[in-house]
């Protein structure tokens, strides 16, 4: 699993927050990591650097091999927990997903191999 961040000119993109970031969001999508080919973060701060609240956005586009992508929102007041509260959604989304994969004649429940 590939994991790229992005951000816009008012978020901080430096390399080791993006670091950072990545390793969040790899460590928090494990349990997927081997039926997902990317995972995108893109942030974006709705408010270019003006004082408001849930001005934070972090669009999670999760690209399952073989299949098309899925994408999850959150805002928040900060980076972090914009990343907390998409990650926590995206969990959601993929279990769903991969849930409703597995349970078709012949697929193996996630996690299990032959």
């Amino acid at each position: 699993m590939q994991v790229i961040v992005n951000t816009d000119s008012n978020v901080d993109g430096t390399e080791r927050v993006a670091g950072a970031l990545e390793s969040i969001v790899e460590e928090s999508l494990a349990r997927y990591g081997e039926r997902l080919t990317r995972v995108e973060v893109h942030l974006s701060d709705g408010s270019a650097g003006r004082s408001s609240t849930d001005d934070i956005k972090c669009t999670l586009e999760a690209r399952p091999a073989g299949g098309t992508p899925v994408v999850v929102t959150e805002n928040a007041n900060a980076v972090e927990e914009a990343l907390t509260g998409a990650l926590h959604k995206m969990k959601s989304l993929l279990e769903t997903h991969f849930g409703k994969l597995d349970a078709r004649k012949g697929n193996l429940p996630m996690g299990e191999t032959v």
